[in-house]
């Protein structure tokens, strides 16, 4: 067994019942680097000191063998930005599908519709208000 595969081993056993990475130790990772940027540019130690805090964290709950509290903690995380990532899914989804769709809004309850592109006039009726318009892809 090689020095690498040795280590693998020893980290495995070590982590063995603790948290780990979750979508909120990501984001206090991703927070805390940051706010290192952010203080290399500024020169304020709050905003370091605030990252190293970060980082701290970070730590706390990927070494933490409450892995219930940090489920809990990372559940109400996950509720929270649900709306925000579910919109920046779906505007990815448009990016990429602009080619194929053309992407509008219904003018009278504004749910986000789509046509495919090249269709030409078309008469299209919204799926939630039932409003009946016209719209040229």
């Amino acid at each position: 067994m090689t020095f690498f595969q040795k280590m693998r081993v020893r980290l495995a056993r070590f982590m063995q019942g603790r948290n780990g990475a979750d979508h909120l130790a990501n984001c206090t990772l991703l927070l805390g680097l940051a706010f290192a940027i952010l203080d290399m540019f500024l020169h304020t130690g709050v905003i370091g000191l605030i990252g190293l805090i970060l980082y701290g964290y970070t730590l706390f709950r990927m070494f933490s063998r409450n892995r219930g509290k940090r489920m809990r903690e990372n559940q109400k995380y996950l509720s929270i930005t649900d709306t925000i990532r579910t919109k920046c899914r779906q505007f990815i989804q448009r990016q990429k599908n602009r080619k194929q769709y053309k992407y509008f809004k219904c003018p009278k309850c504004r749910a986000l519709l789509r046509l495919t592109r090249g269709c030409g006039q078309v008469n299209v009726t919204c799926a939630r208000c039932k409003h009946e318009f016209s719209q040229k892809a």
